[in-house]
């Protein structure tokens, strides 16, 4: 009698336990909301070269230091293209001088002397032409010889002459330089000034800046060495804006869209995180990279996105390995507005 109480009282618990087991396989599962990507720091270089064949003259950064946008990094050496340049300053003065005295026209003392000219001519055709009538007057006379009425009436005849050729100076001198020289002056002038900008176009590539703030990587050639467009002089990495590159399998593309806020954190610093939001996401497959260490086989195919991560401390370095978490908390993978991304310290 007892031992058939235990039976049907241990029939009872074990229906009970596998009613309870039945009820909570039919409750949902909680969802997981955070995701987790692995990546890198991502490292993006500019090689930095001369435009032209010449000596480095200066070096002015060193490995590992950071530079601003625009600051000076290096020099090549220009002694000749600063001799071609004051030539051509001085082709352009020359050129503009010769337009100048063309647009302006004739100058008033200019036109005093042709007028001049002209009245002088006037007066040595009237004497020249009374010479003449004086001589054929004697001529017929017989007083004088026919040879000399001959000269006298060439010679008036030379006066008459030079008189039109002084009047046609004048007029010429009244109506100022013809406008197609006035065009051509402008022509030669326009040409070097190009000229002047070509040379000083290629004084200023003798001049490396710094494109975008950045730390110098790898400093490749030195004072004294010969540069040439294909021999970059500095490497320059870039850090602003810092990128995390980071891989995330096909399940997760439809939670990450552009400006969906993460967090980044890293071994270095482990009590910190970092503000950051997807910047952009592949459209096309790939295997996970080597360098990348994922909890997945290595041999899936994943997605890259590129996420921007504010770094205000410097604490981040190129090539570091992150993880990138999206939805720690539910509710946390909201998008970032633009003038919230990296307010403060950048970390939390």
């Amino acid at each position: 009698m007892r031992r058939g109480v235990v039976v049907a009282v241990a029939m009872v618990v074990a229906l009970g336990a596998a009613a309870a087991v039945w009820w909570r396989a039919r409750e949902p599962a909680a969802p997981d909301t955070a995701l987790a990507l692995y990546g890198t720091v991502d490292v993006r270089e500019i090689h930095l070269t001369f435009q032209a064949v010449g000596q480095v003259a200066s070096v002015l950064v060193e490995e590992g230091e950071p530079v601003a946008a625009g600051q000076v990094l290096a020099t090549q050496d220009a002694a000749l293209l600063r001799a071609q340049e004051a030539a051509a300053v001085a082709e352009v003065a020359a050129r503009r001088a010769a337009l100048d005295r063309l647009e302006a026209g004739s100058r008033s003392e200019e036109v005093r002397k042709a007028r001049a000219d002209v009245a002088a001519a006037e007066a040595s055709l009237r004497d020249a032409e009374s010479t003449a009538r004086r001589v054929d007057r004697l001529a017929a006379t017989g007083a004088v010889e026919r040879q000399r009425v001959d000269d006298t009436l060439a010679a008036a005849d030379t006066a008459r002459a030079r008189l039109d050729a002084l009047r046609a100076a004048l007029d010429l001198t009244l109506a100022g330089p013809r406008a197609e020289d006035i065009d051509e002056a402008r022509a030669v002038l326009a040409r070097a000034e190009a000229e002047l900008r070509l040379v000083r176009e290629r004084l200023d590539d003798t001049t490396i800046r710094a494109p975008l703030p950045g730390v110098v990587r790898e400093r490749v050639l030195q004072p004294g060495d010969l540069a040439s467009p294909e021999r970059p002089v500095l490497v320059l990495a870039l850090t602003d804006p810092l990128w995390v590159r980071a891989f995330a399998p096909e399940p997760a593309l439809g939670r990450l869209r552009e400006g969906t806020a993460v967090e980044i954190e890293t071994d270095s610093f482990a009590d910190k995180r970092y503000a950051g939001w997807v910047g952009s996401v592949s459209p096309t497959a790939e295997f996970t990279p080597k360098s990348v260490h994922t909890e997945a086989l290595r041999t899936s195919l994943v997605y890259q996105v590129r996420v921007i991560v504010c770094n205000p401390a410097g604490e981040l370095r190129l090539g570091m390995p992150v993880t990138v978490r999206l939805g720690v908390e539910p509710g946390a993978a909201t998008a970032v507005a633009p003038g919230e991304r990296c307010a403060g310290d950048g970390r939390r």
